[in-house]
């Protein structure tokens, strides 16, 4: 075993002609046993002489296909089906070629019978395509088993998905160098397959089988194999493998492989953003290309998690130009990176870069002027609550006068569409930044009613309002997967807290179809489907990476952050939804303002801004949105109704 241990280690430095001459040998033996058989094991003088004089010829011509087919390049202890489809295609080649030269043989020189019987010729070709795969076979399983006992721990996997993909990760995973990996057994949920075997493997039903099998072979990994599952059947995979105590794994979509082959890297741990229960979302996309296609589009906060997604949902459509504007340099130099780098079918050329800032009107004007606009998707904003509770002076200035001068310009230059893009938080909000966005999204209303009335623009302003998504800056999930790299803890700040959730891309894609079908006015809620429990969350990621909470890695709980709810909402008491065609987005039932007095409530809260005086300015906006009621958060006493009945803003600034 020491040997053939030493042989597979240097087997891949054998030179190609040693492969060759083993093959020919396989080919001369079974030439020379095809002939034997032809003649019943009747050796004479005139088998012998038939033998040598017509043995070169067949040897030259099943060298000529074996080297045209490049039978000796592949790794024997590789062997994979192409390899035996190679071994069958030389094997036919060589068998017509020879039955040609015979039969020329036959007609021009002797005229009299073939040199070589068919009978030998069928035989020939049975007998050396036998061996021929039969010999790379062999090398394989033993390379196998002396491989698998290498250092004398074996690790069985199981891999759920018995197609193609995951016959494909069956043999990486056992050519993988020194990974002693054994694959026990295939699931599938096509029942036809059950009971089934491929490659000596068995396939499973996964629901009835796997506890069974786990106590057989105490399986140490569980891979999904690239097929399609729904959110839900992954789910139930992974919570039963992991209350087995089996890790999980995935296999990437077959055009995510690299040069369309797998690597054993790209085997990774299942990510949990692939485990949230959400179903997949349809969208009309003709619809959407129908408004978005020949149009100039801005999309501000183009650097952030949600603008990056949007235009690159834009790329795919045949937009005009689209005009990324945001503050960050670095931002834009990473957006530009990638969309020169993966959108090959998007003319780059149709692209602005736009470095401002929304809250400049100066700067704004002239990008209106310059590009004209026909949609704009309004994505910039301040988002992170604890840091908008300690800057409010920041959070109106961006979140309120940015999207107020954007809104304005929108009019002036008589975009067709305003979208903006707002968040749950702005429903009964807790804190500074829920309300500035609140106080957006009733300013954007309500000018949309002001000329809907006066009858004095088509612009048509569109609010959209989701929860958090997954993936983005200073969302949960990243900070969690941090923590667990370095080992804990991982930080929970309540043990009840719940939020809602969805991906950068289902985002983006609501976000795009309500745009579409918005008729001006609406405040669309997209379905969310069921909050999560953060706990389980990060116990759940915990599990996934392969770790036990309490024994590897410690859960800690820190408090509510300021202006931090346990609950987040999509809609307050006073509200309801109404349906529209698509089943994942609503239209949300507001109460209406008069344009009037919102517009003269903000400028009197942006007023404000010079003063910097905090209090001040979040005591307006309670004025402004008076369900505004401060959590876990500096500014509670100016919810205090009793004590500050008398108190004025006015007070509040010393006036």
């Amino acid at each position: 075993m020491k040997y053939l241990r030493i042989l597979f280690a240097t087997s891949s430095n054998i030179p190609r002609w040693v492969i060759f001459m083993i093959d020919l040998g396989i080919c001369a033996f079974s030439f020379v046993l095809a002939v034997i058989l032809r003649h019943s094991f009747n050796y004479n003088d005139t088998t012998f002489t038939a033998i040598v004089v017509v043995l070169p010829v067949i040897l030259l011509i099943k060298s000529v296909f074996m080297m045209y087919l490049r039978l000796y390049s592949g790794i024997i202890r590789h062997t994979s089906v192409q390899d035996g489809i190679n071994v069958l295609y030389s094997s036919i080649f060589s068998s017509v070629g020879l039955y040609v030269i015979s039969l020329f043989y036959k007609s021009f020189i002797v005229k009299d019978d073939l040199i070589i019987p068919v009978s030998v010729i069928i035989l020939d070709f049975i007998i050396s395509a036998f061996f021929l795969s039969a010999f790379r076979v062999f090398v394989k399983l033993l390379y196998l088993k002396v491989t698998h006992k290498n250092n004398g721990l074996v690790l069985n996997y199981v891999i759920f998905g018995a197609g193609e993909a995951g016959i494909i990760t069956k043999r990486k995973l056992e050519q993988h160098k020194g990974s002693n990996i054994n694959v026990v057994a295939f699931f599938d949920d096509d029942m036809n397959m059950i009971g089934k075997s491929i490659e000596g493997v068995r396939i499973y039903n996964f629901d009835k089988d796997l506890n069974s099998l786990n106590s057989k072979y105490e399986i140490e990994n569980l891979i999904i194999s690239g097929i399609e599952l729904s959110k839900n059947r992954k789910q139930e995979i992974v919570d039963h493998c992991l209350s087995n105590n089996i890790n999980v794994k995935s296999v990437p979509p077959v055009d995510k492989w690299i040069n369309g082959e797998l690597s054993y890297n790209q085997i990774k741990t299942a990510k949990i953003e692939d485990l949230i229960h959400r179903d997949i979302i349809e969208l009309d996309t003709n619809a959407i290309g129908k408004q978005l296609n020949g149009k100039i589009v801005m999309v501000t906060g183009a650097a952030g998690s949600i603008g990056s997604e949007i235009v690159n949902q834009l790329c795919k459509f045949k937009v005009k130009k689209i005009i990324i504007v945001d503050a960050s340099e670095e931002g834009l130099y990473q957006l530009e990176m990638k969309i020169t780098e993966s959108m090959h079918n998007f003319n780059i050329k149709n692209i602005e870069i736009v470095l401002a800032d929304i809250t400049n009107l100066v700067r704004m004007k002239g990008i209106f002027e310059r590009f004209q606009p026909d949609i704009i998707y309004h994505a910039a904003a301040y988002k992170h609550v604890p840091l908008m509770e300690n800057n409010p002076t920041e959070a109106i200035k961006t979140n309120v006068k940015g999207t107020m001068i954007l809104a304005d310009l929108s009019l002036e230059y008589k975009v067709d569409k305003f979208v903006m893009v707002s968040t749950d938080k702005a429903v009964n909000p807790t804190n500074v930044m829920g309300a500035s966005k609140r106080i957006a999204e009733i300013y954007v209303q309500s000018l949309n009613n002001y000329i809907k009335e006066t009858k004095t623009s088509e612009t048509k302003f569109i609010t959209t309002r989701f929860g958090n998504v997954l993936g983005s800056s200073g969302s949960v999930i990243p900070r969690f997967q941090k923590q667990i790299d370095v080992g804990g803890p991982i930080t929970v700040t309540h043990p009840e807290i719940t939020r809602y959730f969805m991906t950068i891309p289902e985002a983006c894609q609501l976000v795009l179809e309500a745009g579409n079908m918005g008729k001006g006015g609406e405040i669309f809620i997209f379905d969310m489907g069921k909050s999560i429990k953060i706990i389980d969350l990060a116990k759940k990621m915990i599990r996934l990476s392969g770790l036990t909470l309490g024994k590897d890695i410690q859960i800690i709980y820190t408090g509510l952050r300021p202006g931090e709810k346990i609950h987040e909402e999509l809609l307050n008491d006073q509200e309801n939804t109404v349906p529209t065609h698509h089943s994942k987005i609503m239209i949300g039932k507001v109460r209406d303002y008069v344009y009037e007095n919102v517009k003269l409530d903000i400028h009197n809260l942006l007023n404000l801004y010079n003063s910097q005086n905090q209090t001040a300015i979040v005591a307006k906006m309670k004025d402004i949105v008076p369900e505004f009621i401060s959590q876990n958060s500096p500014f509670e006493h100016l919810d205090n109704k009793h004590e500050l009945s008398d108190i004025t803003v006015e007070k509040l600034l010393g006036k």
